[in-house]
């Protein structure tokens, strides 16, 4: 608990002043003010969901490309995380996918969209990722390693490009504001997340310049969403630009819940709506039974990591492989095997509960 009290606090220490709001709502950097935010806040409501890749699939790619979009799994998942009262998932897109093939990547969005739709669910849309694998590339993707978690996710965009800035930046700008564009009106799409932990993979403030310009471009956009891009354990600085540039707060923790409730308290400082996208690692006692009830009393929307156990081995910890690939005895994320099994029926119970679903 100490350890996110001084990070808060350092983000504090770092996070700016804005420019005076102007009567539309919307600042002149281009950020929703916090009256227009808690305004979008009164019509959404409080939400739960679940970081959402559909089971067949090993990382963003093979979710995304024409070749393996899956809509038959995905339809049958989302209809499992609707009987559980979830209202919304957060999906990472894949500049890889848009690159090669923008206009079969948007026609799979509205697909998924449509499929969302139909089951109440209104989706969180990532764009950059700085976790996992390195490189990346369209086509067939690996199979998965044996009880290594996550070992086909792949960084967005990949780490050999990020060296010459002046020839990546314009096609990402290209990506983000195509994909923006397209659905900035769209009732489908809850918010934007622009960036999943920038400064991981030791990246540090190596990832601030592409942090700044993919807020910059959405601002430049200004979909009729909010756009966000949630802190974690990660800079200080980073971190504090995140904060002083989302239109809404949104976080990381995997913490215990004494933790957990004091990262929300630094939080509240920023007198934004918030939502915390990533939670839910039994090893580290982050769990259903006590985080979730605490994130809807505290008013914070709640998105645990993992719901199908699949390709992406998300059932075991981040640094304790399985080589063998044997279920482990206590699964870290997901809560559902793929015949429908969950790993623990209280937890269906509680989620269902919270929720508000018979």
């Amino acid at each position: 608990m100490k350890k996110t009290l001084l990070i808060i606090a350092a983000i504090a220490a770092l996070a700016g002043c804005k420019g005076a709001p102007e009567v539309s709502g919307v600042d002149a950097d281009g950020r929703w003010t916090e009256e227009k935010a808690w305004a979008w806040h009164e019509q959404q409501g409080w939400r739960s969901g679940c970081d959402f890749i559909p089971s067949t699939a090993i990382n963003q790619i093979e979710m995304w490309q024409e070749s393996t979009f899956d809509k038959a799994t995905i339809e049958k998942e989302l209809g499992w995380a609707k009987e559980l009262g979830f209202t919304t998932m957060r999906v990472y897109l894949s500049s890889v996918v848009w690159k090669n093939e923008a206009e079969s990547f948007k026609k799979q969005m509205d697909t998924f969209l449509s499929i969302c739709d139909a089951d109440g669910i209104k989706p969180v849309f990532v764009f950059f990722d700085d976790c996992w694998n390195p490189e990346s590339e369209i086509g067939p993707q690996p199979e998965p390693k044996p009880g290594v978690h996550n070992s086909g996710w792949v960084r967005d965009p990949s780490d050999s490009l990020r060296a010459d800035t002046t020839a990546l930046f314009p096609v990402l700008e290209a990506y983000v504001k195509d994909v923006l564009t397209t659905f900035k009106d769209d009732e489908r799409v809850l918010w934007w997340d622009l960036y999943n932990e920038p400064g991981n993979s030791g990246y540090h403030l190596a990832s601030m310049p592409l942090l700044k310009n993919v807020f910059k471009w959405a601002h430049e956009v200004r979909p009729s969403q909010p756009v966000s891009a949630g802190i974690w354990y990660g800079n200080a600085e980073l971190n504090a630009f995140q904060l002083d540039n989302s239109d809404i707060t949104s976080y990381h923790n995997y913490n215990p819940v004494e933790d957990h409730q004091a990262q929300i308290d630094s939080l509240k400082n920023w007198n934004r709506p918030m939502y915390c996208t990533e939670y839910m690692a039994r090893r580290n006692n982050s769990l259903f039974k006590t985080v979730m009830p605490m994130l809807k009393e505290n008013g914070v929307s709640a998105i645990n990591w993992g719901f199908v156990s699949g390709k992406t081995n998300t059932i075991f910890a981040w640094d304790t492989p399985i080589p063998s690939g044997e279920e482990p005895e206590l699964w870290f994320h997901d809560i559902y095997r793929q015949d429908k099994t969950p790993f623990d029926p209280e937890e269906i119970a509680v989620i269902k509960q919270v929720n508000g679903v018979e």
